[in-house]
């Protein structure tokens, strides 16, 4: 396979949580092409599970749906990146539903698009939750309510949960720890 190379990066904007950037690529054929990419600091997520085995659901506004979604516990790392995923994944956890535990175990990394974004997603699955109160950012208006994993792959099935990160956890977390 021949090489394509990057040539230049431009920034072209500077957001809170991402920056848009502009590659100038030399491709094999020897043509230069612009490509557009998307450098994320990276997030961590979390399967939340009860001792009853229910999943334990975030519901939040998503501005770009423009409407509230179900999905699992995630946030973006701290540090520009540098902080250990299992504990954003654990804090995540506690600020969003007031749950703690410091029993987590990773379940998958999770590329969210590979074709235009660096963002990574470690996803963990936490046991052994203990209720506590959230603690959220002013900006987040969070709910969440527990559902049996049977509710939550009816809603993805339904087209109810439409985020990636939750239907590629909820369906790996059944495969390595329900149907195994």
């Amino acid at each position: 396979m021949e090489e394509i190379k990057r040539i230049k990066r431009e920034l072209v904007a500077n957001g809170s949580i991402l920056d848009y950037c502009q590659d100038t690529m030399l491709l094999p054929n020897g043509k230069e092409a612009k490509w557009d990419i998307l450098i994320h600091h990276g997030a961590a997520a979390v399967v939340p599970v009860l001792d009853d085995g229910r999943i334990v659901m975030v519901r939040q506004y998503r501005n770009t749906m423009e409407r509230f979604t179900w999905e699992i516990p995630a946030g973006g790392l701290n540090n520009k990146g540098n902080e250990p995923t299992d504990l954003a994944a654990i804090r995540e956890l506690s600020e969003e539903t007031g749950y703690v535990t410091n029993d987590v175990e990773l379940l998958l990394r999770f590329r969210t698009s590979v074709a235009y974004s660096t963002e990574v997603i470690d996803i963990y699955v936490a046991h052994n939750l203990s209720s506590g109160s959230q603690h959220l950012d002013p900006d987040e208006y969070v709910d969440y309510k527990a559902f049996t994993l049977d509710e939550l792959c009816r809603m993805i099935f339904d087209l109810e949960i439409e985020d990636s990160k939750t239907i590629a956890a909820i369906l790996a977390y059944k495969e390595k720890y329900i149907n195994n």
